[in-house]
């Protein structure tokens, strides 16, 4: 949820970790603050704000320099967001920073005051620092680790003593953590791009090993101080994939690098003209032996999953079954060892996602994670991983992450639908072709994004808007419709187009804004004939279709001509105006789309 780093290094920290942090902003900017050491004594600046307002107080002090420091940008659980809550949090003795929720902090914080300590802020924080001072005596490692014993729930936690004048101190549970090993220079992160300019080498952190780096290095220890051997990988990232590249915003810039995207994650896995997920264990034999499929997911994720299983149930005819990540535990699911549960998180770190992990290896279920972090928790903790190769998604709102999502579910489907001899192998051969042509088309997409600019100015105005479709193109407006409230805040709704009649056409007014998507043909004329009747009762219909299909003027207002495709892939093509439409309509609303209001980019609190 929050973003933390560390620097220790010979660079001027405070100039680092402002750098870093603006890396990391997409994972909070309710506020930001820096702690440092200087001169054997913490200081310490922080904020409400965004991460600007920091670096306005920081160009005002002449004195805030060092070597050695963390830093935190924030997305507020416990505490409004304000300078007081704002982290880092401590004392003259040390200070932290923290991503997470301590679940337990209140019993924690009972006993604390009774030991004579006092509160200023209402952060779960807090607690933890003042339980690290309570325990510290000059030996951080074992305050650290009587620490982690008693708070429970998740923590990523940057941590600088006073007496130890050049070392950041990291662990980790539940929450992202990682470690950058640069030439004389060293980092703790939350994701890669905050030390990318500075190194693209790096280590992973299991939970609850504690972190060391200082000049000499980096040292990692178990809980029970035994030394850990840490592999160093090399991030397939470059710094210009985590900035804007001329773009205006990150957003835009992401929906543009689609096609690469879709590309980079595609051709690896096909193999003379078939799909080929072996790489992470997937075999016809073992997929021709699943019963049922369920897909766990969270936002943006879970609609991939919902496209997911219609292209699934349509082509290999298993059933498959949708959940809400946050609910799935809740609802008691009825899993058997023979069948797939399949995690899909941008971050691979979604809390929920990674709690219902957990119960489907409980119970017994083959795990397969879809992912785009190397090394994050669900790539590890599931029995097979498949990396997409979206590259750094930046923006909160997600495009690119989706798009490659949809890529895998495809390939996925053909190859599953081959191993239960649903379809033939020529079929799959001349689907997964097709598939290979969707970067080039959206690509064309891409040229025409005056259209969407122009269809964004009318919509800008709107209190509330629909959108509607059937099939394929119910689970793609329920994506469309969330990228436009996300980055835009007009409240709007996806609904199926044939329920209309069953209660939704009652908001219906003069002028009101629906967005219907029907890309399949054979449900063409049903889906035409529900825009009709929105279009009789004063709706402003804005409708996306085949290129070649002549929609009159008594259905709609505006036209959004697609290149035509195999039906089942259409949605691939249909999201790009979709996500331009609401990246247009929150430009023109003055809003900034990278940096919706009350959003993180990664979830990982419950």
């Amino acid at each position: 949820m929050c973003g933390i780093v560390g620097y220790v290094g010979k660079k001027d920290c405070t100039n680092v970790l402002i750098d870093a942090l603006s890396k990391l902003e997409y994972r909070g900017y309710d506020s930001a603050g820096i702690a440092i050491l200087d001169n054997d004594s913490i200081k310490v600046k922080k904020t409400k704000g965004e991460l600007k307002i920091l670096e306005e107080k920081l160009r005002s002090d002449s004195t805030f320099h060092g070597h050695c420091g963390i830093g935190h940008t924030r997305w507020a659980t416990h505490g409004e967001p304000s300078d007081i809550n704002s982290h880092p949090h401590g004392n003259a003795r040390l200070s932290i920073v923290h991503n997470g929720i301590i679940e337990n902090y209140k019993e924690l914080k009972s006993f604390l005051e009774k030991k004579g300590y006092v509160f200023e802020s209402q952060t779960d924080t807090e607690t933890v620092a003042k339980l690290l001072d309570f325990y510290y005596s000059g030996d951080p490692m074992e305050a650290i680790t009587r620490v982690v014993k008693e708070i429970e729930g998740s923590y990523a936690l940057g941590i600088i003593f006073k007496d130890f004048p050049d070392t950041v101190f990291a662990v980790r549970k539940d929450s992202p953590m990682i470690v950058g090993v640069g030439d004389d220079e060293y980092f703790i992160a939350s994701d890669v791009p905050a030390f990318l300019k500075y190194t693209n080498r790096y280590i992973l952190i299991e939970e609850n090993e504690i972190v060391r780096i200082n000049s000499s290095g980096v040292s990692v220890t178990d809980i029970h101080g035994i030394d850990v051997n840490k592999q160093v990988s090399v991030a397939d990232w470059d710094m210009e994939s985590a900035e804007k590249g001329g773009f205006e915003h990150f957003m835009l810039k992401e929906i543009n690098e689609q096609p690469t995207a879709i590309k980079t994650t595609i051709t690896p896995r096909i193999s003379n003209g078939m799909p080929d997920l072996s790489e992470c264990g997937i075999t016809p034999e073992r997929l021709a032996a699943y019963n049922n499929i369920f897909i766990v997911a969270c936002g943006t994720a879970m609609h991939a999953g919902m496209l997911g299983k219609y292209i699934i149930e349509k082509l290999a005819r298993v059933s498959v079954t949708v959940d809400v990540a946050s609910e799935f535990r809740y609802r008691d699911p009825i899993i058997s060892d023979n069948d797939l549960v399949i995690l899909v998180s941008q971050s691979g770190e979604t809390a929920d996602t990674k709690e219902a992990l957990r119960i489907a290896k409980e119970m017994g279920a083959d795990t397969l994670g879809i992912v785009n972090v190397k090394g994050s928790f669900i790539a590890r903790e599931a029995d097979m991983v498949l990396y997409t190769h979206a590259g750094p998604e930046i923006a909160v709102a997600s495009t690119k992450a989706y798009m490659v999502q949809i890529a895998m579910f495809y390939l996925f489907a053909f190859e599953l639908a081959y191993a239960k001899g649903t379809i033939s192998k020529e079929e799959c051969v001349r689907l997964t072709s097709v598939l290979e042509q969707v970067p080039e088309k959206v690509g064309a997409l891409l040229e025409t994004q005056s259209s969407c600019q122009y269809i964004a100015h009318q919509l800008m105005n709107a209190d509330s808007l629909l959108y509607i479709g059937r099939g394929l193109d119910y689970a793609l407006s329920m994506e469309g419709s969330l990228k436009l409230k996300e980055v835009s805040y007009i409240h709007s709704e996806s609904y199926a187009a044939g329920e209309l009649k069953h209660g939704t056409i009652s908001l219906v007014t003069d002028e009101m804004p629906v967005i219907a998507v029907a890309t399949q043909r054979k449900l063409y004329e049903k889906t035409l004939n529900n825009v009709l009747e929105v279009k009789t009762r004063g709706a402003k219909v804005i409708f996306i279709t085949h290129e070649n299909i002549n929609v009159s003027e008594e259905a709609a207002d505006y036209v959004i001509g697609i290149p035509s495709i195999d039906d089942i892939l259409m949605p691939m093509l249909a999201i790009v105006p979709l996500q331009l439409i609401a990246y247009y309509t929150s430009v023109a609303k003055g809003i900034n789309p990278d940096k919706p209001r009350n959003l993180a980019k990664s979830v990982t609190v419950e």
